[in-house]
């Protein structure tokens, strides 16, 4: 398969190009989750009174209620379904780290060039562990975005095999961070991978990751069986 066929590139390769723009309910979807993703950071280190956060929380609550009405969007499971059907948004766009318009990621933006993944992030009040620095759990959860984005460019389907990081030095909030990363070799099913992330020119955190590919038959198969689940139960 070349590089042009290959459903996982193609993927990447989309969702890059939507990442700076979108349109419509996808650009409200992006301008809602920006907006939570404020509220969350300001929360955090607001001592606003009893009753303003009176008012925002009946506010919350009463819009969580109205989101209720609506359908559930079911997400595809895989990245040759999700190219399949068209929708690679709606596999990136929710992502919990990368996801535009997912209020939990923060988020982290990556790009490919040849064969590195460059990327940066701004970790705001809300991801704070030592004071003014980011918990160290969610750089290891950004290392695994970031290395499961670099194993994905070997054309194969992976899961997270061993993730092994190693703190160099406190990784600042209210930064923007540095990330690249890149695939050392691959072993039959195994692909390593290591990654860096720097706050300007200091090293604040390195990574090695085993991934372990997928067929990608078997991602069509929980796909199918998440569908059943989620119509059962509807």
């Amino acid at each position: 398969m070349g590089e042009d066929d290959d459903p996982i590139r193609k993927g990447f390769g989309y969702w890059m190009g939507i990442a700076a723009e979108a349109r419509g309910a996808w650009a409200e979807r992006r301008r809602l989750a920006a907006a939570m993703r404020q509220v969350i950071d300001r929360l955090v280190t607001s001592d606003a009174p009893e009753a303003e956060l009176k008012a925002a929380a009946d506010a919350l609550e009463r819009y969580a209620q109205r989101l209720a009405t609506h359908p559930r969007r079911k997400i595809p499971v895989g990245y040759s379904e999700v190219a399949n059907a068209g929708d690679i948004a709606a596999f990136f766009d929710m992502s919990p780290l990368i996801g535009f318009s997912n209020p939990m990621a923060p988020p982290i933006r990556l790009r490919a060039e040849g064969g590195t993944v460059h990327g940066t992030v701004t970790f705001g009040s809300a991801y704070e562990g030592p004071p003014g620095h980011v918990h160290g759990g969610f750089v290891a959860a950004a290392f695994d975005e970031l290395l499961g984005f670099t194993q994905s460019l070997t054309g194969k389907a992976g899961m997270t095999g061993t993730l092994t990081v190693r703190y160099r030095k406190p990784t600042p909030l209210h930064v923007e961070l540095r990330l690249e990363a890149t695939v050392v070799r691959v072993e039959g099913r195994k692909i390593f991978t290591e990654g860096r992330v720097y706050a300007g020119e200091l090293l604040t955190a390195e990574a090695e990751g085993l991934f372990l590919s997928v067929d990608l038959g078997k991602m069509h198969q929980i796909a199918a069986e998440m569908r059943a689940r989620e119509e059962g139960d509807g």
